[in-house]
């Protein structure tokens, strides 16, 4: 299947699964959940998924170890800066 067929429902099950944790969640149990619902996604499937969510907005991403990154579903009216930024 072609990434861009189950774009977007890729980034509706982000979205859902992390109201479902309370907005947190680490990537690679974000990862293993979204193997569940899709058969054939790529870590690669997964990072451009979120990285449109992050750039809509809606998510932030942020490393919290050399190889562990935590998705954060953002609150209204929270953002987060950008590096350089304050």
């Amino acid at each position: 299947m072609q990434n861009s067929e189950y774009s977007i429902p890729i980034k509706n099950a982000i979205l859902s699964i992390l109201r479902k944790r309370q907005g947190l969640i680490i990537d690679k149990e974000l990862f293993s959940m979204l193997q569940k619902i899709f058969d054939e996604i790529s870590l690669k499937d997964m990072n451009r998924a979120l990285m449109q969510l992050e750039i809509e907005g809606l998510i932030h991403v942020s490393q919290i170890a050399k190889n562990r990154r935590s998705v954060e579903l953002m609150k209204p009216g929270q953002e987060f800066l950008a590096v350089g930024e304050d």
